[in-house]
């Protein structure tokens, strides 16, 4: 037994430790909007925040979440409150297939706690996600208008 708040509410899950929480997340407790990408943490389509910090659900194990507080995409925002992440995203028309796009927000959200106003450079060096639509230069903006770093290259 594991007991993990998820989205600010207590799940006692009986899974076994070792299990990655990204099955967790979407099996036992149903919430979808974290993406099975690679299974090795190379993609990043299954970033949650585990106590505020981005992690890679497929290899995190449940043991490492007992106890604590892991926030979904489902909990980013709401359709009437957007953060300014999401509504950047929508403006510059980040998404094209939008499989890797949770992930890339929440990677990007918990990056953006420690660095509010990161340069290119900043988040070339620290999001290590995929996107194999190739959307990079919008994410890039996007997140200059999130912060208000204007348009970014």
């Amino acid at each position: 037994m594991v007991s993990i708040t998820i989205n600010g509410e207590k799940h006692e899950l009986d899974v076994p430790g070792e299990m990655p929480l990204l099955w967790a997340i979407r099996d036992v407790v149903g919430l979808t909007g974290t993406k099975f990408g690679c299974g090795v943490a190379q993609c990043g389509c299954c970033t949650v925040h585990l106590e505020d910090e981005a992690v890679r659900s497929c290899v995190t194990p449940c043991s490492a979440a007992d106890g604590k507080s892991v926030t979904t995409i489902e909990a980013l925002g709401t359709p009437e409150q957007l953060t300014p992440l999401q509504q950047a995203w929508i403006d510059e028309e980040v998404p094209q297939c939008g499989y890797c796009q949770s992930g890339q927000l929440m990677a990007i959200s918990g990056f953006l706690k420690k660095n509010p106003h990161p340069t290119d450079a900043d988040l070339a060096e620290s999001i290590t996600n995929i996107c194999r639509c190739g959307t990079y230069g919008r994410i890039r903006k996007a997140v200059a208008r999130a912060t208000g770093g204007g348009q970014a290259s």
